[in-house]
């Protein structure tokens, strides 16, 4: 992987290994080889995505400190397995959500924003910090009307809060998170059940928030009470309101900008956490996209031309 991703020549022999190549390049594996080696030493372990995040994060920030980024920071989530961050970005955002009340985490899927919130909220919640763990999110339709779904309003929307089940279950046994529901501790509910609520002592997570309105964005970020902290998460490239309505992510990152108390983060394809392909699929529809908007910014004045020539022979 070294050899592929920084065009060095890679030989090991027992437990020496020689890179060969541009000074340069041969000066970053042998940062990504020192640094992943310490990951070992202290405890951790590397598989084949780890080395190249690794790579990535040296190539752009040659100071990095992995073993820092790599730091076992939510032990006390009392999950299955260890969670940590997997790259610099993911880092600053757990440091964020221990710092602020309020976190926006803006970017691509797959990038850990709503994973990484729910083990920050769990693990608030194992040490006492809340009492309270609500999670929530936009029951938007996609292509499909609600209406036409069969059930009650209940099962309806239950499948546009599956993803945050799917986390919870990662987080603690079946069992106890299933206790905790009951007795209202952990709260997984449609957005519109927010309305008219004061959350105190709470750990917030909004999820999908690029399909809130302006006004459901408003409303929750109101519903904040005494010792609560609220992280907000979504994607601006996948809005599914209708084209009459504002995204109220969109608006929140324009409006509350400059509040102090509120911080922002920014993730991009590069810290995307899934399958590799996935990284490449974003990047090929951005490109798509930004085609398509300049193919129809060159055609409108060709357009206003022929409309012109169609009105002056009508004349």
């Amino acid at each position: 992987m070294l050899e592929r991703d920084l065009g060095v020549d890679a030989r090991a022999r027992g437990n020496e290994v020689r890179l060969v190549g541009d000074a340069t390049q041969v000066e970053l594996a042998r940062k990504v080889l020192e640094e992943l080696y310490g990951v070992v030493r202290s405890g951790g372990e590397l598989r084949t995505r780890d080395v190249r995040q690794a790579v990535r994060m040296v190539t752009e920030e040659p100071d990095v400190n992995l073993s820092e980024v790599y730091e076992d920071v939510l032990s006390s989530v009392g999950g299955r397995r260890r969670i940590k961050a997997k790259n610099v970005n993911q880092r600053r955002y757990i440091e964020a959500m221990r710092k602020s009340d309020v976190v926006f985490a803006v970017g691509p899927a797959g990038t850990g924003k709503t994973y990484l919130a729910m083990a920050m909220a769990i693990a608030a919640l194992n040490r006492h910090e809340v009492s309270r763990v609500v999670l929530t999110r936009p029951a938007v339709e996609a292509g499909e009307k609600l209406g036409f779904l069969p059930g009650s309003m209940a099962e309806k929307v239950d499948p546009y809060l599956r993803p945050l089940y799917d986390a919870l279950s990662e987080m603690m046994p079946f069992e106890k998170s299933a206790r905790l529901m009951e007795r209202g501790v952990i709260e997984v509910a449609p957005l519109a059940f927010m309305r008219g609520r004061t959350l105190n002592d709470s750990f917030v997570i909004l999820d999908e928030a690029q399909n809130t309105t302006h006004e459901q964005m408003k409303m929750l970020l109101t519903r904040l009470g005494f010792d609560s902290k609220a992280v907000i998460t979504g994607d601006i490239t996948q809005i599914d309101l209708p084209a009459e309505k504002r995204s109220g992510l969109v608006d929140a990152t324009n409006i509350l900008a400059d509040v102090e108390g509120i911080e922002f983060l920014y993730f991009s394809e590069k810290d995307v956490v899934r399958h590799p392909l996935v990284q490449s699929i974003i990047v090929a529809y951005e490109r798509h996209e930004a085609e398509s908007k300049n193919g129809r910014a060159e055609d409108a004045p060709a357009q206003k031309a022929a409309r012109q020539v169609t009105n002056s022979k009508d004349e």
